[in-house]
């Protein structure tokens, strides 16, 4: 089986401390398994450039470039447009594939809801003008984040590390959008996420790690790695009814596809 891991971030400092060799290690043992496609998410300028020096290096990897919720507060309102021109020139690069991750979360930044729905709102609109996908993060955010991307028909894209309700994966995917799961669907009390799972057509299911975090039972409270992808994947398989092999070979076409890869 090959893996097509759609989320992570490996430009986090936790590879290279908590990793026996560090970040390249981590990359080469997953890909040593079966992993034969990374995306990497930029959170700001910064890490979003890291994901594209990464994606230079390793064939097999892709990046995004985009402003996450939580970044955006170490941002000065008066540098915001500066950042976002950054990312727009960032995603100009041919192996960036998606403006993310974007989106709102109202877990760590309850009181900046209006300033988060301004900058995601703004990154939608430069991912239509760039004719690019979006990467959605929604934290304790799912209403406002359903209805902002709603007003950009245009765009579509993978809800990330999907925590909402069955019924909401159902009008997203009715509205072109992809669903993607993490670790936490294989946790035992993730009833939700199954849920969610099981009405997502075999065709707009995707799976990541969102390495370091958010590590797959047998390995929760462990750093995660695109190693662990598998464990995952057959908790997908579980849910949807697939064949751990269907379920692979199912999100390598669908990120593919999304992605616009080859």
């Amino acid at each position: 089986m090959r893996y097509f891991d759609s989320h992570s971030h490996y430009n986090d400092e936790r590879f290279e401390e908590e990793y026996p060799g560090g970040m390249a290690q981590a990359i080469t043992d997953a890909h040593a398994i079966g992993v034969e496609a990374i995306l990497n998410a930029g959170t700001n300028p910064e890490s979003s450039a890291a994901s594209v020096a990464l994606a230079e290096k390793y064939p097999f990897f892709y990046a995004s470039a985009g402003i996450h919720p939580s970044d955006s507060m170490r941002i000065a309102d008066a540098d915001i447009p500066a950042a976002l021109d950054a990312v727009r020139r960032i995603a100009a690069h041919e192996k960036c594939v998606a403006i993310g991750e974007i989106g709102l979360d109202y877990h760590w930044d309850p009181d900046g809801k209006a300033r988060q729905s301004a900058l995601f709102d703004a990154q939608l609109s430069m991912a239509e003008e760039l004719h690019l996908p979006v990467i959605i993060h929604d934290r304790d955010a799912h209403g406002d984040c359903f209805d902002i991307v709603r007003a950009h028909p245009n765009v579509l894209g993978v809800f990330h590390s999907f925590s909402g309700s069955a019924e909401m994966a159902r009008q997203l995917v009715q509205m072109g959008w992809y669903i993607s799961f993490s670790g936490p669907i294989t946790y035992k009390n993730a009833h939700k996420v199954r849920e969610a799972a099981a009405v997502v057509p075999h065709d707009r299911i995707l799976t990541e790690t969102d390495a370091p975090y958010l590590p797959p039972v047998p390995h929760r409270g462990e750093l995660n790695y695109s190693g662990y992808l598998p464990f995952t994947l057959h908790a997908i398989a579980e849910a949807t009814g697939m064949s751990d092999e269907e379920a692979a070979q199912r999100t390598w076409e669908n990120a593919c596809r999304l992605f616009r890869l080859n």
